[in-house]
């Protein structure tokens, strides 16, 4: 593959950059402060650039790219650690809407999602559960509609979400709800990650939903997983290049013993490790990202993938607190919300160590197939 960025692609990460530039310290402190976490005016502005339709079809209002132009964005995000629910919307719950949702279920939603009025979200984690192929949610059929009846919890923007997919578990198999949050038997309660973002414990109870809002088996939870695991990739990318930016920034500047402490051997070679593990996540998301793209096998480049991102973020950004002293642990300091959204990213939908068991097993039973 090739992993030379098109004079398109060049331009959405340039154009994405151009509008995170707004996501100054302040800014992040203004909108944490809020109830909701949500930084609107940035989602707004998103949505004027057209990038938040960038991976979606042009016959459902999107620009027509894919999952690589996606990342771009993401990874951009990442990098000013935006307080957007753009893995929840754009990675995970809409390329599902469009892929797998009836004609009348993308018109209704999609169009909101490029606009930026509608936000999407997918629960895809349940309590003592770790597989989401595998939903101890219920759903039953009850005439034209369904019921659905379960626990979902680490739902992210479901405060502010229009409609949240709920994978549950059928006399047919596994399917797909589309949930409003504001319908009957739906409850929220909110907690706080490490990252400072919200998320959701979602009690369905006896919630009703609509044949057309149910979509198919097994293969949807999938596409969500694997889109979610490349997201998360390409945000924890922007977050690893940007606090190994803090860290060439602080220790040209800081003089000891009157050199710049970046002069120093240990110093270098502990930036010089940093810089080959962000190295090493950039490509094996190019990896992931091209293949899903492009509808190849992607699975195990998947978890190559999401291995590199949650185990070299964390070291990552271990060595940029390491490097700064003091001062990296000093919330008002750009690195701290970097540190914290790290160890989210690495910790969520499995962290090295699952990553690493899930690709082992996937190639012991391709190997002796």
């Amino acid at each position: 593959m090739d992993f030379a960025l098109t004079e398109e692609q060049e331009a959405v990460r340039a154009l994405a950059r151009q509008i995170c530039r707004q996501v100054t310290q302040e800014r992040l402190k203004e909108v944490e402060a809020g109830s909701e976490c949500f930084d609107r005016a940035l989602w707004t502005d998103l949505a004027a650039a057209n990038l938040l339709g960038i991976g979606l079809p042009a016959d459902d209002g999107g620009s027509g790219f894919g999952v690589v132009e996606l990342c771009l964005v993401l990874a951009e995000l990442g990098r000013v650690t935006a307080r957007v629910p753009a893995l929840a919307t754009l990675s995970m719950a809409a390329p599902a809407v469009a892929t797998f949702g009836s004609a009348e279920l993308r018109a209704a939603l999609l169009p909101g999602v490029v606009a930026g009025d509608l936000v999407l979200s997918a629960a895809l984690i349940e309590p003592g559960g770790d597989d989401p192929t595998m939903p101890a949610t219920i759903a039953r059929r009850k005439g034209g509609a369904w019921r659905i009846d379960g626990v979902k919890v680490c739902v992210p923007a479901a405060d502010v979400a229009g409609r949240v997919l709920a994978p549950a578990r059928a006399d047919e198999g596994v399917v797909v709800a589309v949930v409003d949050p504001g319908a009957a038997g739906v409850s929220l309660v909110r907690s706080v990650a490490t990252s400072g973002l919200p998320e959701f414990r979602l009690d369905l109870e006896g919630v009703a939903v609509g044949d057309e809002e149910v979509l198919g088996g097994a293969e949807v939870v999938e596409s969500i997983v694997n889109h979610a695991l490349v997201g998360l990739s390409a945000i924890q990318l922007g977050v690893m290049e940007r606090a190994l930016e803090l860290v060439a920034e602080y220790t040209s500047g800081r003089e000891q013993f009157g050199r710049p402490i970046a002069a120093f051997q240990a110093v270098g070679q502990r930036a010089a490790d940093a810089y080959i593990d962000v190295e090493a996540a950039r490509l094996t998301l190019w990896q992931a990202a091209w293949r899903l793209a492009e509808g190849l096998p992607a699975d195990e480049e998947i978890m190559i993938a999401k291995f590199w991102a949650a185990e070299a973020g964390q070291r990552v950004c271990a060595a940029a607190q390491h490097l700064h002293g003091g001062i990296g642990v000093d919330v008002d300091y750009p690195l701290h919300r970097h540190t914290t959204l790290a160890k989210h990213i690495e910790l969520s939908l499995g962290a090295a160590t699952p990553q690493l068991v899930r690709l082992g097993a996937a190639i012991a039973e391709r190997t002796t197939a």
